[in-house]
């Protein structure tokens, strides 16, 4: 997905790494999604865009599902790694770089990297701990954050007691600094309840937290501490250092690494809510002490849930994305994930209302606008777009249009995909309005009456035929960053050369009057086939 044009600042943009100790679960593809729509606009309206996602492969939770599954670790977690880019691969994910942070010799110099540089600014040191550790999680709790039966309230399962001598990050040294950066909006943290939860956490007070563990409790499945092999580096300070690891910081080519991060525009991180804090204290502070550039903007998604309750792993409801794609087909998916869930908050899961998404907005709405206007061209005009008329008669469905690109970089900038596909259908909903109220059907009959009319007929019906079928283009180069590979098939069936086309600039493409007359479109062929809810869900 990387541009390589400079004419607008970089856009880096990055997923969570997930822990690999089981099967990908559809609140991985939400995930993924979501963070694919952010990086495709960016890349659409020009700025250098990278998208970088991973897995997370040396938590002990990985090592203790292998023993439970009898399986050495690293072919488990290899095993499972594939399931996850197997995922993104079928989601159409444009990802640039996938990092794994078990078999990455340049990581594991990275992060030893930003360990000395944390050291060497005072912020690390070591001493005894005892506390309540959630190996779901991969973190401390303090008594007052569990539920009020003493369970984690992500996993619902009892924390470990946990004593160990280990190597510490003065967390409690960066509290007002933190504060000072998140009131300025560096980061910016999306939703506001995301950011206000972040500030509550830092007032009630930070402690230092535990940076390392013993490399006997973690099996030896770790990054050594430099200088200290007896230890490992704790598993969320090693996997928060991907995000810089993965384009070179400490090595030899440090190219990625200033282009995307130290002098980009944005760095914009995609999370869930589980693990907000991690990304909007320590991953910071870890900076701050560091020296380094924050994070511009942390956004944050809700959950996914069945009747209510988290899906995960290891809770047992996880829904298989791959399941799902593969019988309702990938762009069913990522439109339910971005039209339907909200951006933000939790959503309950369904397969019905996956089903009757698609076939309300794609099917019965846009994929029948195509063939309808598609199909009256070859049954007016040979297949062959007619020049509009100077004046079109249809003027507000071009200004409907071409408002378009402000409507959509508002709620793009809002980190909301669900408006700007309002935005994007109202054209949609439009378009099918036009058809019933200038019923070329009528106008044909018209002109083929040869009277004095004929002519006024004519030049109606080709505005008609151009306005529908521009708009149907237009709308196909906005779904591009929702839908890519529906969008390309749309501009097919349009007939443009969908990869040329993408490497005009955005503001041409968006502009009416975009379709050339005299093209050929390919015949209608319906492109979102109505689908039926099947009986395994």
């Amino acid at each position: 997905m990387t541009q390589t044009a400079r004419s607008l600042s970089s856009a880096y943009v990055t997923t969570s790494i997930p822990y690999v100790n089981g099967q990908p679960h559809v609140g991985h593809a939400l995930e993924y999604v979501q963070a694919d729509t952010f990086a495709r606009y960016r890349q659409q309206i020009g700025h250098p865009t990278r998208l970088q996602t991973g897995s997370d492969d040396n938590s002990l939770k990985n090592v203790l599902a292998a023993e439970r599954a009898g399986a050495p670790v690293a072919a488990f977690v290899e095993r499972n790694v594939a399931l996850f880019r197997g995922l993104a691969d079928a989601l159409d994910i444009g990802y640039d770089g996938f990092i794994r942070t078990g078999d990455n010799p340049s990581h594991r110099a990275s992060v030893a990297a930003l360990w000395r540089a944390c050291d060497a600014a005072g912020a690390i040191y070591r001493r005894s701990y005892r506390g309540l550790y959630c190996v779901g999680c991969e973190a401390f709790y303090t008594p007052d954050e569990l539920t009020e039966t003493g369970l984690c309230p992500e996993h619902l399962a009892p924390p470990e007691a946990v004593e160990e001598d280990n190597y510490f990050f003065r967390l409690s040294r960066y509290g007002p600094a933190l504060r000072d950066a998140i009131e300025g909006g560096r980061p910016r943290i999306v939703p506001e309840s995301r950011r206000n939860e972040t500030l509550a956490f830092i007032d009630r007070g930070l402690e230092d937290f535990s940076i390392s563990r013993a490399a006997e409790r973690a099996r030896g499945w770790a990054i050594p501490v430099p200088g200290d092999p007896a230890q490992v580096v704790y598993v969320w300070f090693d996997a928060l250092c991907n995000y810089i690891t993965a384009l070179g910081y400490g090595g030899a080519d440090d190219t990625l690494y200033r282009q995307f991060w130290t002098d980009a525009g944005e760095r914009l991180h995609t999370i869930g809510k589980g693990i907000l804090r991690f990304h909007t204290v320590y991953w910071p502070a870890m900076l701050l002490a560091a020296g380094l550039p924050l994070p511009t903007t942390v956004f944050v998604h809700g959950y996914l849930t069945v009747e209510g309750q988290k899906i995960g792993k290891s809770l047992g409801n996880a829904v298989d994305p791959r399941a799902l794609i593969d019988r309702y087909g990938g762009d069913a998916l990522r439109w339910y994930l971005l039209r339907e869930i909200h951006p933000t908050a939790d959503g309950d899961f369904s397969a019905a209302h996956l089903v009757a998404r698609y076939n309300t907005d794609l099917g019965n709405g846009l994929g029948n606008l195509l063939n309808r206007a598609n199909s009256m061209l070859h049954r007016y005009r040979t297949g062959v777009v007619p020049a509009p008329p100077p004046h079109a008669p249809i003027p507000e469905l071009a200004a409907l249009c071409e408002g378009l690109p402000a409507r959509v970089a508002a709620t793009v900038g809002s980190y909301d995909p669900r408006a700007a596909l309002d935005a994007v259908w109202e054209p949609v909903a439009r378009c099918n309005q036009l058809v019933d109220e200038a019923a070329p059907w009528t106008l044909h009959k018209a002109e083929q009456a040869g009277d004095d009319a004929a002519d006024t007929a004519r030049g109606q019906l080709d505005a008609v035929l151009y306005a529908l079928l521009e708009s149907v283009r237009i709308v196909a180069v906005h779904l591009e960053p929702f839908l890519p590979a529906a969008a390309a098939r749309l501009q097919a069936q349009l007939g443009i050369d969908h990869h040329a086309d993408a490497t005009r600039p955005y503001h041409e493409r968006a502009r009416w009057g975009g379709l050339v007359p005299g093209t050929r479109t390919e015949p209608p062929t319906p492109l979102f086939p109505r689908l039926e809810i099947s009986e395994e869900d």
